[in-house]
């Protein structure tokens, strides 16, 4: 989430293209997690590196480009760590003791179409890995990196080349309760999470100079869905007067808002943090895939803290099919936030939308 973020993605689920990597190995006994656990200090610069004790890990950049010709994107990088949860001995190289998994994608309002394109791979002869002391986390020649306050995405992708490097004017946003982030009513159901909006774009799309905003989210967990829970809404918006909202609902297997909670900071970083009783999302209006025939609820009314907005896409159809790499299919994509009072443009960001096509599995 935001991923999503929570995780697309957020996602981190271990996909059928992936277990293939591992599932030959002789299986051994079953990894123990660490759980997440209140009154962790989240540091940095250690904590914008892998935590690959853990079961779950996502980077998520999310945000929205200007070309000189006058032309709107939106774009997504996502970079997701998976710890599988068997133990081996087996003293190969290619032992599959960590899964990288990485999504990329660019919604274009002009041509009304979404490009998207992933990989998987192994930590193994270099190919792929995470890095524990900053972020860098890579696959094959897809790489996000931070330097200083700059992160570098370098996703050579299928359709697309992206180089952008996103800088950061603010420190990280902990989301939460200090960076530990509920998502349900048991103590296990959460993550640590820090967001970093309002990053300030600068880079090339296939070649040609870009602008633009962006927002990022850091989470690992080992335990992160209730039992009962089908997938998530997620919303993270850099506001049009310099702050940042991020907003997210976990919704029930019956369709009910099983949990919910959301952050608003102000640009002097001041900030409120939104209990699950303070959260209200109300579907307005719903798209239909073609492709797959799932049904999303693209645009959006939000309540919060005595603020009512209304979330509408760039483009319908931002539905990415990822199953050769984290197994699902779900929603992802650019949207404007209305300020329902008004009429205007409140802000700009991102939406994730999962456990439409089939419940989450983690």
């Amino acid at each position: 989430m935001g991923q999503g973020k929570f995780l697309a993605s957020a996602p981190s689920f271990i996909a059928s293209g992936a277990l293939a990597f591992w599932l030959s190995f002789p299986a051994g006994a079953q990894v123990r997690y660490p759980e997440v656990t209140p009154g962790h200090a989240i540091t940095f610069p250690r904590d914008h590196g892998a935590h690959p004790e853990f079961r779950n890990e996502w980077w998520y950049a999310t945000g929205w480009l200007n070309t000189a010709a006058g032309d709107v994107l939106g774009f997504q990088v996502t970079f997701f760590r998976t710890r599988p949860d068997i133990v081996t001995d087996n003293p190969s190289a290619f032992t599959p003791r960590q899964i990288i998994l990485a999504h990329a994608a660019i919604t274009e309002s002009r041509r009304g179409r979404l490009s998207h394109d992933q990989r998987a791979a192994r930590p193994a002869l270099g190919l792929a890995g995470a890095a524990e002391a900053t972020t860098e986390v890579w696959v094959d020649e897809w790489r996000l990196s931070l330097e200083g306050n700059t992160y570098a995405a370098r996703i050579p992708a299928r359709e697309f080349t992206l180089e952008l490097n996103l800088t950061a004017a603010n420190p990280p946003l902990l989301q939460g309760e200090a960076g530990l982030s509920r998502k349900g009513r048991r103590p296990g159901e959460a993550s640590y999470y820090y967001s970093r909006p309002n990053l300030s774009v600068q880079g090339k799309m296939n070649g040609q100079a870009v602008t633009g905003t962006a927002w990022l989210d850091h989470e690992w967990s080992s335990s992160y869905l209730a039992p009962e829970a089908a997938g998530w809404d997620w919303i993270g918006i850099n506001l049009a007067g310099g702050g940042a909202l991020m907003v997210f609902r976990v919704r029930g297997k019956d369709g009910s808002a099983h949990y919910a909670g959301g952050t608003l900071a102000d640009p002097d970083g001041s900030r409120k943090t939104f209990g699950p009783e303070e959260i209200t999302i109300e579907p307005l209006r719903r798209w239909r895939s073609p492709r797959t025939g799932t049904e999303y609820p693209v645009a959006l009314r939000v309540r919060g803290g005595g603020m009512v907005f209304r979330v509408e896409p760039l483009i319908d159809d931002q539905e990415l099919d990822s199953r050769a790499s984290t197994g699902t299919i779900y929603w992802e994509g650019a949207v404007r936030l209305i300020d329902e009072a008004t009429g205007s443009e409140a802000g700009r960001g991102y939406l994730e939308l999962t456990g439409y096509w089939r419940p989450m599995k983690l």
